[in-house]
């Protein structure tokens, strides 16, 4: 025990990211859930209350243009856009995660029928979707599939290539399995998929902030995020929508509103799609969240993810190598891989009674979640996260199970 505790301080000491852990509000609990929700940003509230006291309450309605309101859900996604590896002007930020699934979704299918290639006769009209994927997901894709006149099969991410066929359209896949935190080949899978004809939705929920996705350099057409997460944009903060530059003309979106007009202000009764990524948007922009958002983003200052991604996996590693140590065998067995490749930024672990385990280490100041029916899930935000909090997470963890 002695000695994993002497490499966790000194690896605290070597970590070129460690001080970014004071520009959060934190206390004495080792954080583990940033998966769910990211931590407080500490500038965060005075900006916010700035936005409601003199933005809104002393410049009101002027905010729109000289607080910069109107322009803020493309500006935030250009703040957004390096971090997963896109050029400027092709996210817009606004709405949920589920709500930009079903633009991003019906909006392939829609561009797919439009290029044509499927069989003689015949007619696009299957929406492929991640098998193992977050429920909201598949509710959206079979909503869409129904809009659309489209067949929803759910597949397992690795059969996607073998599964495709020219009626294929659409699939939904998610870069990180929210249970167990494998990470999918997203260059490979997207290759094979618009080799196919079809169009590739990913959900980048649990990698954006946490590694490099490269949307641009692997030629993804369509992605979705949230920005809670990893991103720390809080509660409820806006998702994001990417679109190729390339495919915005032909972008169709099924939610078209007058902020994603062409002449939002004209108030004409037919509707003109903007040009570009501002397609995407469709009513007013929920301001106080995106501002909050655009304020947390600010921690990303000079903060490579490269640099993320390394010491994500060296946290995750060394919380394995702790559990390994500390946990009697037999009591937990990871499900996350081993291999960096196929790895996001948690670990799960199944344990049985996990659901009173975990909450016994969240009394105890570990906090991480549990996601039916056996699973510990513990997300590890390299941006304030520390070795020291793995090896009194691995150790506590081990307490418990001792106790149970």
């Amino acid at each position: 025990m002695s000695e994993l505790l002497s490499r966790a301080e000194a690896l605290d000491a070597a970590d070129e990211l460690g001080a970014l852990r004071d520009r959060f509000v934190l206390d004495e609990v080792v954080y583990l859930d940033g998966n769910s929700l990211g931590a407080l940003p500490a500038h965060v509230p005075d900006r916010v209350a700035d936005v409601v006291r003199r933005q809104w309450g002393e410049l009101r309605i002027r905010s729109w243009d000289e607080s910069g309101w109107w322009t803020a859900p493309e500006r935030i996604g250009d703040r957004i856009a390096p971090l997963v590896g896109a050029a400027p002007g092709q996210i817009v930020v606004g709405d949920s995660t589920s709500v930009n699934v079903f633009k991003a979704l019906v909006a392939a299918v829609r561009m797919a029928r439009e290029a044509g290639g499927a069989p003689a006769g015949g007619l696009r009209d299957e929406i492929l979707v991640d098998a193992t994927t977050f429920p909201t997901d598949g509710y959206i894709a079979g909503s869409a599939a129904r809009m659309t006149g489209c067949t929803l099969r759910p597949v397992a991410p690795g059969d996607v290539p073998a599964e495709l066929s020219g009626r294929t359209a659409a699939v939904l896949l998610n870069h990180v399995d929210y249970r167990t935190g494998r990470l999918h080949d997203l260059p490979s899978l997207t290759a094979a998929v618009h080799a196919a004809g079809a169009y590739a939705v990913w959900d980048l929920c649990h990698s954006a902030g946490a590694l490099p996705v490269g949307l641009d350099e692997h030629g993804v057409g369509l992605a979705v995020g949230c920005t809670y997460k990893y991103l720390n944009g809080g509660p409820g903060s806006p998702a994001f929508l990417y679109v190729r530059r390339d495919l915005q003309d032909r972008f169709d979106s099924p939610l078209p509103g007058w902020n994603s007009h062409a002449e939002p202000f004209g108030m004409r009764p037919e509707y003109e799609p903007a040009r570009g990524a501002l397609r995407g948007r469709v009513g007013t922009p929920d301001i106080l969240s995106l501002l909050a958002l655009e304020a947390s983003l600010e921690v990303w200052d000079a903060v490579p993810i490269e640099a993320v991604r390394s010491k994500s996996l060296a946290l995750t590693d060394f919380f394995l190598e702790c559990v390994g140590a500390y946990v009697p065998a037999g009591r937990v067995e990871s499900v996350t891989p081993a291999a960096h490749g196929q790895r996001g930024s948690q670990v799960a672990l199944r344990c049985a009674d996990a659901g009173t385990v975990m909450k016994r280490l969240i009394e105890r100041g570990v906090v991480g979640d549990f996601r039916h029916p056996d699973v510990l899930r513990f997300g590890f935000t390299p941006l304030y996260v520390g070795f020291g909090d793995v090896e009194r997470a691995a150790r506590v963890l081990a307490a418990v199970l001792g106790e149970a």
